[in-house]
């Protein structure tokens, strides 16, 4: 699970916060592992589950020490996002990125926690308080969308 962990939290949070909050996941884990829910949900989903409300503790940190340096923005996918690499290179990479950073963070978080972390949809349903149906439901939408951005960049660049 260490690799997808570090790749959702790379994708949150800017570089050098990645191995401190995979690190804070794991000690909060460590220490409720008594309390894992015995309702069919995966360890890997209750890792996760704790992983999603580290980052956004990370992000409002974040968030609060950016509004008092108003630094630039960091690109809103690094490399190695999605695994996009072992699927394509160079130029096609970086259309995957700009394609996957025009869909709704919602969209973006879904494909994460189903693509990147490999949680199944009714582990993803439990962590956003969805339905099963709801979530493959909402990927499906999400791949469309992606496709259909993917489209229009290709039409635009030639």
């Amino acid at each position: 699970m260490y690799p997808a962990m570090l790749t959702y939290t790379r994708r949150r949070l800017d570089a050098d916060q990645v191995e401190d909050a995979v690190s804070e996941c794991v000690s909060r884990a460590v220490a409720g592992a008594a309390r894992i829910p015995s309702d069919g949900c995966s360890p890997e989903a209750w890792v996760f589950g704790i992983l999603r409300h580290v980052v956004i503790d990370f992000q409002r940190r974040s968030y609060r020490n950016r509004l008092l340096r108003m630094r630039i923005p960091r690109p809103v996918l690094e490399s190695g996002d999605l695994g996009s690499e072992n699927l394509v290179g160079g130029e096609e990479q970086e259309a995957v990125r700009k394609a996957f950073a025009k869909l709704s963070a919602r969209d973006q978080e879904i494909l994460e926690l189903r693509v990147v972390a490999g949680l199944r949809a009714d582990e993803v349903s439990k962590l956003l308080g969805m339905r099963s149906a709801t979530v493959r439901n909402s990927q499906y939408r999400a791949l469309r969308r992606l496709r259909e951005h993917l489209k229009w960049d290709e039409g635009t660049e030639s």
